[in-house]
């Protein structure tokens, strides 16, 4: 049984998210609870809630016990990008893309779990 958790528009770069997802998969929940907690990065704390929320999902919607649950998968997409102006010298403007994510985690039984 997979059970899986989203949170879209995170505003966070993706490649930055990635780098704390890579992190936690694989492992158990408690443990991956623990490597987000320690974790010194911005992303950490978005991560952790749906990490959570993932939990949340499998216990009351599956009845499944939370200290068999692995994170199987999980990833993040990319997200619209906020286009913004910033003014420059001699009238000029430069971009600056404040870009989104999308994360998503799916949780999977002890023995169960996908590669």
């Amino acid at each position: 049984m997979k059970v899986k958790a989203h949170s879209r528009y995170v505003r966070q770069s993706p490649y930055k998210v990635r780098r704390v997802l890579d992190l936690v998969r694989g492992l158990p929940v408690q443990e991956a609870e623990h490597v987000l907690r320690l974790t010194p990065r911005a992303a950490a704390e978005p991560i952790a809630k749906v990490l959570a929320s993932a939990v949340a999902n499998a216990e009351h919607n599956h009845a499944l016990d939370a200290e068999d649950l692995v994170v199987a998968e999980a990833f993040a997409n990319e997200g619209p990008t906020l286009k913004r102006f910033r003014p420059r010298a001699r009238g000029r403007a430069t971009s600056i893309h404040k870009r989104t994510c999308h994360i998503t985690i799916v949780v999977a039984e002890k023995g169960r779990e996908v590669t």
